[in-house]
């Protein structure tokens, strides 16, 4: 697509920011729904957030995504939030008002419609989440609204798990999550059948050999496993997943969708899910 005098701009702050596979996602979308947008990397540097904000939209900039180590910080620059991003408490997707940015998440909503995409049902469900950082309280949060049964977190440190389910409890304003040491695996019942969300970044490359739960047993517990990270597209997790006789997935299709999701609100389109494959295939490619 021809970038003109009406172009209009959409991108990603970070650092750093390089690697980042979110320009395959939206300039494809810009293709195929005719729009006339370009989206690039930004780099800020360390205590540059406020200025960036400020100068992206003194530029007229549509649109942007937050990614590492900006999520949190950026939601003092912005003149309204979502609600969704104010519980989670971190933001990935400003979107251009009058008056400002107001902020999003659209990951959550991202790994939610990867998983329908998947044909997997949360209804009813138990779900088990390892780990207990920023990453697992948003999934932990994202579910409590998704009609699971039980909410498990599995964590090293048991009174991090704790604080995210008293958390989520006071939210839902009943007992649905609850924390175990990452030890106390060996508890959960063996006639159950769990969706199990990999929340942390053991297994992310180089370390591609490194896996939370190495035990064999745990795994023949798992009905579907969901890793978040997506470098490697196939994670240890994974691989033990698959070998316990449960489905894996990775995180590439809650990329995509978190910037399905974001490229909506930019635009005002409707991407359809045969368009969000062809954009999948697509980031494969790149």
């Amino acid at each position: 697509m021809e970038v003109n005098g009406y172009s209009r701009t959409c991108g990603v702050i970070g650092n750093p920011v390089e690697h980042t596979k979110s320009p395959a996602i939206h300039n494809f979308l810009a293709s195929k729904t005719n729009q006339n947008l370009v989206y690039v990397p930004f780099r800020v540097e360390t205590g540059r957030i406020k200025d960036a904000i400020k100068g992206a939209f003194g530029l007229n900039i549509l649109g942007l995504n937050v990614t590492v180590p900006y999520k949190t910080d950026v939601i003092e620059c912005l003149c309204d939030i979502d609600e969704l991003a104010k519980r989670i408490g971190a933001v990935n997707t400003l979107v251009r008002t009058e008056n400002g940015y107001k902020g999003y998440n659209t990951d959550m909503p991202g790994l939610y419609r990867a998983m329908v995409s998947d044909g997997v049902s949360l209804e009813g469900k138990q779900v088990l989440i390892l780990g207990a950082g920023g990453v697992a309280r948003a999934v932990a949060m994202l579910l409590a609204t998704k009609g699971v049964r039980e909410i498990i977190l599995l964590n090293r440190t048991l009174e991090k798990a704790q604080t995210i389910a008293e958390e989520i409890n006071r939210y839902e304003g009943r007992n649905i999550a609850k924390a175990y040491a990452l030890s106390d695996y060996t508890k959960l019942g063996d006639d159950c059948k769990y969706i199990v969300i990999q929340a942390t970044n053991i297994g992310m490359f180089p370390k591609v050999d490194e896996v939370v739960i190495e035990d064999e047993a745990f795994y023949r517990k798992v009905e579907v496993g969901y890793d978040l990270i997506f470098n490697p597209m196939d994670t240890k997790f994974m691989q033990l997943v698959r070998k316990g006789g449960g489905k894996s997935f990775g995180g590439l299709k809650m990329l995509l969708y978190q910037g399905i999701i974001a490229y909506e609100y930019w635009t005002g389109t409707s991407v359809s899910e045969e368009l969000a494959l062809q954009t999948y295939e697509e980031i494969l490619k790149k």
